[in-house]
């Protein structure tokens, strides 16, 4: 058998590695799907809204129209949205909230990322929810489960909304979009805190919606917010950033339609597992560890039982949010991060526990730009490049081991089957 050389996405750049056939299982990425004009996908999905009436309609005589889109976390195409119903939405001149959740405000460049050059005619016009500052949030219910729903008073004083996301698969949640604009994106701490403790359940996971405690107390509290003028714009966008599809109007109901789309997207079949998956937070989610661990988890799918997931992230703005790493360096080993989660949750902790559910069952290799000490705290083994982690991989596992690479591991869903 010949060897033949690979290149993996980090960062900016290309990784080029070398591997023998003999090992190599497969190399996925996100299914090639037709794309149409995406303007006029758009077009068209504004103009035949699901169970709502036209955009122009909808803010026909409107005053105070609110946006509430994506941080820079997503690779939402808010600025080409914003192209196709430019002309409709100018005469209400509109102001714009960036849905962070708990994610840190943007910085500069990552605003012009978001709005592209919407950002120098709206700027004054632009703000970031702050889920910290209490004195911005206002109580609208509770959900069955409990859940205090607190969401930024803009969204509350707004004559309309207009909300502009994308779907894709998410970890926990089951997908991106929809409900996720409201909660976590515009809630308080606390109460994204809430929420987010329900992703500790098993049920919790991607692709599901039914029976997934952490949507359905998403959707529950939506209902909090039924006497509010709701647009919705949800794009499904297909490996190379460009939009394959998108639907409008009822928050639910476009959601859902646009869920059904990005399965076909990013639901990728495979044959069977792999004794070790290259697994890459491509951008915009390698912007930092904790949003990286989505490649992680999703790389389990594909993985035997004692396999090894090398993660490949830039990790170029840090580790994010930091509350889980202090939690895992202050813990002997995985089975301890169970036991301290028990003795109370904070936002944060359920990317420990997906870590930790890994460790009792598999290895996590790193090809990064953190520290090592940091990622050995995180029972994470560093290597300084791909190369050297995929070689002591296939030592360890043995020369017949078998590889997967998953070019987008933070959005493809292997899943096993014809």
């Amino acid at each position: 058998m010949s060897d033949r050389y690979i290149e993996v996405p980090y960062g900016n750049q290309e990784l080029k590695i070398k591997i023998n056939d003999a090992n190599l299982a497969g190399v996925i990425v996100a299914n090639n799907v037709p794309i149409a004009d995406e303007a006029e996908t758009l077009r068209y999905a504004i103009t035949h809204p699901i169970q709502s009436k036209s955009l122009e309609d909808f803010l026909k005589g409107a005053e105070d129209v609110l946006f509430i889109v994506n941080d820079a976390t997503r690779p939402t195409p808010t600025s080409r949205v914003l192209d196709s119903i430019f002309q409709i939405v100018k005469p209400r001149n509109p102001s714009f909230i960036v849905a962070t959740g708990t994610h840190r405000f943007p910085t500069e460049a990552e605003y012009y990322q978001i709005f592209g050059h919407f950002y120098y005619d709206y700027k004054p016009q632009i703000f970031a929810h702050d889920s910290r500052a209490d004195h911005e949030m206002v109580y609208i219910g509770t959900s069955r489960g409990g859940t205090r729903l607190m969401v930024n008073k803009r969204v509350m004083a707004a004559g309309k909304l207009v909300i502009i996301s994308s779907v894709e698969p998410h970890y926990f949640a089951g997908y991106t979009g929809g409900r996720k604009s409201f909660f976590p994106g515009v809630a308080s701490y606390a109460s994204i805190e809430q929420n987010h403790r329900h992703s500790m359940l098993p049920e919790a996971k991607i692709l599901a919606l039914e029976g997934n405690p952490v949507h359905e107390d998403m959707v529950d509290a939506l209902q909090s917010l039924k006497d509010k003028e709701i647009f919705s714009i949800m794009t499904v966008l297909d490996k190379d950033h460009r939009i394959y599809s998108a639907a409008s109007g009822d928050i639910n109901a476009s959601f859902k339609a646009a869920a059904d789309k990005a399965n076909e997207v990013f639901v990728v079949r495979i044959p069977e597992k792999a004794d070790i998956v290259v697994t890459v937070a491509k951008f915009p989610m390698d912007i930092d560890f904790y949003q990286s661990v989505k490649a992680v988890d999703n790389a389990k799918l594909a993985l035997k039982d004692k396999g090894i997931i090398i993660l490949v992230s830039s990790c170029r703005a840090g580790t994010g949010d930091t509350g889980f790493i202090k939690l895992m360096s202050s813990c002997n080993n995985p089975k301890d991060v169970f036991d301290r989660i028990k003795e109370g949750y904070v936002v944060g902790y359920h990317k420990a526990a997906k870590l930790a559910e890994i460790y009792m069952w598999a290895e996590i290799y790193g090809v990064t730009d953190l520290p090592d000490d940091l990622l050995k705290s995180m029972f994470i083994k560093p290597f300084d490049s791909l190369q050297q982690a995929l070689d002591e991989s296939i030592r360890k596992k043995g020369t017949h081991a078998s590889v997967l690479f998953m070019m987008d591991g933070g959005l493809t869903v292997p899943v096993l089957g014809k």
